[in-house]
């Protein structure tokens, strides 16, 4: 209960936020952190708050992206073994001890979300996110994954489920696949 309320007194007023989902563990030098910063500074453009985990990799690039241009940046972290600090680059930080919190927060007071390539962590965003569509606990809202090539085993593995009959066919619309930032701009 206290991460809740921590979150939600923390986050109070953030405005409207596009969430960045992806990998802890990718280095400023590896080509999808590029991608992700500029994918921060265009949300931050469009006037959204740029929401991420608030850890490293990933999450700091697009948190840098939308600090680059002079958005709004905040971070939801959680406590871990390995600890991971926050990033250099947000405005608001909460420290969270459960994940389930972390992914209610970041639901809560997303318009969108942006999944980047990542692992475990991220797909479990992601699922949870669709999950909340598909059975209209939440409103139907964006969802981009960026790097096709990366995501084509799951786009594919969602195919064969719907052709089987495990999802709906409709549920396949519920993701929006892509490599261009001005692409998934236009989607959110």
């Amino acid at each position: 209960m206290r991460d809740f309320l921590r979150g939600f007194r923390t986050l109070h007023f953030v405005g409207p936020c596009v969430t960045v989902f992806g990998s802890a563990r990718i280095h400023s030098d590896d080509p999808n952190y590029e991608l992700t910063r500029k994918m921060g500074a265009a949300i931050a453009r469009l006037g959204f708050t740029v929401m991420t985990g608030g850890g490293p990799g990933i999450m700091e690039a697009a948190n840098r992206g939308a600090k680059d241009v002079g958005g709004r940046s905040v971070g939801c972290t959680i406590e871990l073994p390995s600890e991971q600090p926050a990033n250099a680059y947000l405005d608001r930080c909460v420290r969270l001890h459960y994940f389930f919190v972390r992914k209610a927060l970041l639901v809560k007071y997303s318009y969108a979300f942006v999944v980047m390539p990542g692992g475990a962590g991220t797909l479990d965003e992601l699922f949870e996110a669709l999950t909340l569509i598909q059975t209209a606990k939440i409103k139907n809202f964006p969802i981009v994954i960026m790097g096709t090539d990366y995501w084509k085993g799951l786009i594919d593995f969602m195919n064969k489920m719907a052709q089987r009959g495990m999802i709906a066919e409709a549920d396949l619309s519920l993701i929006y696949a892509t490599d261009s930032v001005d692409e998934a701009i236009a989607h959110v």
